[in-house]
């Protein structure tokens, strides 16, 4: 049951949301949550989860299929797409009722209702509570994201968003993804490799814009194996949903599939959170403004994740959700530094990186040096059966300073954080190039780029 006053009250329960509140009922602060739909938010409901998990079916597909190269003989590969879905339904359901116990385990309050700020910067819930006004000593609005139409389209029927298409109960024979950036390129690769014929259209000339120009031609090369069609530079002239398929047409070819999935883009989802009565200043995106601290223009509210500026992931949320609500404790902090926060597209092969590509570092007058590495260079790919990718490293002569940091490959997603780590802790890539790394490991590459970086390459 709510009560009438919090040190803390946090507005939505997703990554930034919860682990804010944990953080809050740590340092000793009565804490609440308020949340209007599902506990875990989009992303354990509706994106980072239950992409991960269809990804990851489509992982073991690959891993079943060629298993016949060490000599596993599994005969006729069937698949059931309702088995995945049963995977990707439990694992959802498991993470979230994870969340609900540890908010039961710090004495968390879950308050069911949709979560407003006045100008006292106390709390407004809707829904259950009927427009009950909660005190509220520190509010922390962390209410994510919403999906982008494009062309003037609505969603709906056979048009979706990515929250549709990861929770979608039929796969398609056919699949449209508009948007190749780190969200679509998922859906493609994910969907393509399960056997759904998928085209890939991006308005500019790579997927993964992003990305180093080097890393997305790479991966690139790999999505165009798992039975999609890239087409970058792609202008769409016209989309109709006539209720048993969606014709597009796209340079002037018209293309008819079942399912089409827009992933052009998200907005904050601020509506209806009473920031213009309450003075809560946005910029011109509709994002919040706040400071290194994540406070906003009005006393003792704080804004995090998808709402403010910055990059749109998860983990970014988390942290920020921690320094607010140390900084509302009086704690000393620091500001996020957005351009080293790692980002990962978790298609096949895995992309992660963080930092500054080779164009950006030599247009910013970076005294450049690049270290590229492909996987085959080390042993465990090899072992493993995936030499495809590479790892690249981008720094500043001057005093050896990692400036940017970009991998493909299988295991991107770990290897990024050990480039991560040694950025943190200020050591750059001649310290990497002599730290001692277990052999054989994928995490080789990366001493090896490091290696290539400083001018000695030994592997290659």
């Amino acid at each position: 049951m709510a009560e009438s006053k919090y040190d803390c009250i946090v507005i939505g329960s997703g990554p930034g949301g919860y682990v804010a509140a944990i953080r809050a009922a740590q340092l000793g602060m009565k804490t609440a949550v308020v949340e209007k739909a599902k506990v875990g938010g989009r992303c354990l409901n509706e994106a980072c989860i239950p992409a991960k998990a269809l990804l990851r079916v489509a992982d073991a597909m690959k891993e079943v299929t060629g298993a016949k190269g060490f000599g596993i003989d599994v005969g006729e590969v069937s698949f059931d797409f309702s088995g995945a879905t049963e995977h990707r339904d439990q694992v959802v359901k498991t993470l979230t009722g994870g969340v609900a116990m540890l908010f039961e385990k710090n004495g968390i309050d879950l308050i069911d209702g949709f979560g407003s700020v006045n100008d006292d910067a106390n709390v407004k819930v809707g829904g259950s509570f009927d427009g009950s006004e909660i005190e509220a000593y520190t509010v922390i609005l962390a209410c994510g994201s919403v999906p982008r139409p494009v062309a003037g389209l609505r969603f709906g029927g056979r048009i979706l968003d990515t929250a549709a298409m990861w929770l979608t109960s039929e796969q398609p024979e056919r699949l449209a993804v508009i948007g190749a950036g780190a969200s679509g390129t998922e859906v493609a690769s994910a969907f393509g490799r399960l056997g759904t014929d998928v085209i890939l259209l991006e308005a500019l000339d790579q997927i993964l814009p992003l990305e180093d120009a080097e890393i997305a031609k790479a991966c690139a090369r790999e999505i165009a194996k798992q039975n999609v069609n890239i087409v970058t530079g792609a202008s769409v002239e016209k989309m109709e949903d006539s209720g048993d398929s969606v014709k597009i047409d796209v340079g002037g070819e018209t293309h008819e599939v079942d399912l089409l999935c827009i992933a052009a883009g998200r907005g904050a989802d601020v509506e209806g959170l009473g920031l213009e009565d309450a003075g809560v200043e946005v910029d011109d995106r509709g994002l919040i403004k706040v400071d290194g601290a994540m406070r906003t223009s009005l006393e003792g509210v704080y804004a995090i994740g998808d709402i403010v500026p910055g990059p749109a992931l998860a983990h970014k949320a988390s942290d920020e959700g921690v320094l607010a609500v140390e900084d509302a404790a009086g704690m000393h902090t620091h500001p996020i530094d957005y351009d080293f926060v790692p980002r990962v597209t978790f298609c096949s092969p895995q992309v992660a990186s963080f930092g500054l590509t080779e164009q950006q570092a030599r247009e910013a007058g970076h005294d450049v040096v690049v270290g590229k590495v492909p996987m085959g260079a080390v042993g465990a790919p090899t072992v493993y059966g995936d030499r495809s990718g590479m790892v690249k490293i981008i720094g500043d002569k001057t005093y050896g300073e990692i400036v940017g940091a970009h991998i493909v490959c299988a295991k991107a997603a770990e290897l990024i954080e050990e480039l991560v780590v040694a950025r943190q802790l200020e050591g750059g890539y001649p310290e990497l190039a002599h730290s001692i790394h277990p052999h054989p490991a994928f995490a080789e590459a990366v001493l090896e780029a490091a290696r290539a970086t400083d001018g000695w390459l030994i592997h290659g």
